[in-house]
């Protein structure tokens, strides 16, 4: 590591919901810390993943999905997350699909700012039939903003995330890196085990439950290679629980085994893990709720 050269730097990554850029951050880093499923706004937090090399620290930044319609308390703090998560990095990674640009990434495309450097990334052409298409596509949005670098991915199969770490290196400051080497996340425990519990959740359900569905954890102890999780669901009506804890608890069941192997995957030790359900009508709009879920 040559720390007279060394570039830290913080990447946000930024989009409409489902583009994949929670997938981007994990590739990225190597590690599960962000969560996804093919809901819309899986990713609720800005979640910060760290990667450490010989060159540099990228801390990238994952944001929600912008949401063009504000439902209610919960969404407009996710908006809110996304637009200041823009204004301070040292650069911007906006995702979109390939050959797809509708008013929803326009949207965003609205918010980037034109003093830090925006590099378009355009995501799934692994899915792409004819890869001849997409020159042209790239043509076309190079026209629509001053991007810093235009590069196509997949951040399923990890294809030219190399390269798309090359283009964002040049832009990191130079300065010592900012946290350990063998850090990947500024987040807690506590929370990534909450965010896993989510995640199953959803990807389990899927519409059956509202995006709104949350996770809280009532306690979280280390006791030598053993963490003891007790942790809540937080869904705002009666059937919605029944939904949850399925036939006999066999969902329920089924999305606690889930979370619990990914959380024994990441913290490199065993889990007990014990999940229940509480109703607690209209939490997503309440603002003191919001707060106490580490919504700002």
């Amino acid at each position: 590591m040559d720390a007279k050269h060394f570039r830290t730097g913080y990447i946000a990554i930024v989009g409409r919901p489902n583009v994949g850029k929670s997938t981007l951050l994990n590739h990225l880093i190597q590690q599960k810390i962000s969560i996804t499923s093919k809901k819309a706004q899986t990713t609720r937090h800005r979640i910060h993943g760290i990667l450490t090399d010989t060159q540099s620290q990228f801390i990238f930044v994952d944001t929600p999905g912008f949401q063009m319609r504000y439902r209610n308390q919960l969404n407009q703090i996710m908006n809110r997350v996304v637009t200041q998560s823009v204004r301070d990095v040292d650069a911007i990674l906006f995702v979109i699909e390939a050959r797809r640009f509708d008013e929803r990434d326009e949207q965003v495309l609205k918010l980037l700012p034109t003093n830090i450097p925006v590099i378009l990334v355009i995501n799934k052409v692994d899915r792409l039939e004819k890869k001849h298409q997409l020159l042209p596509f790239m043509e076309n949005m190079a026209r629509k903003f001053g991007f810093a670098g235009i590069i196509p991915i997949s951040a399923a199969t990890g294809s030219q995330l190399p390269e798309l770490l090359e283009m964002v290196r040049p832009y990191l400051p130079e300065s010592p890196p900012l946290f350990d080497e063998d850090e990947i996340s500024d987040r807690s425990e506590r929370f990534l085990a909450a965010e896993m519990i989510r995640e199953k959740l959803f990807r389990l359900m899927g519409d059956e439950i509202p995006y709104s569905t949350s996770v809280v954890i009532d306690q979280f102890t280390i006791e030598g290679h053993l963490r003891k999780i007790f942790a809540c669901i937080l869904v705002e009506k009666a059937n919605q629980k029944a939904i949850v804890i399925g036939k006999q608890g066999e969902k329920l069941k089924l999305a606690a085994t889930q979370a619990r192997k990914d959380m024994e995957k990441l913290f490199g030790s065993k889990v007990y893990l014990e999940v229940w359900v509480k109703v607690k009508s209209g939490w997503a709009d309440d603002v003191n709720t919001l707060k106490n879920l580490g919504y700002e």
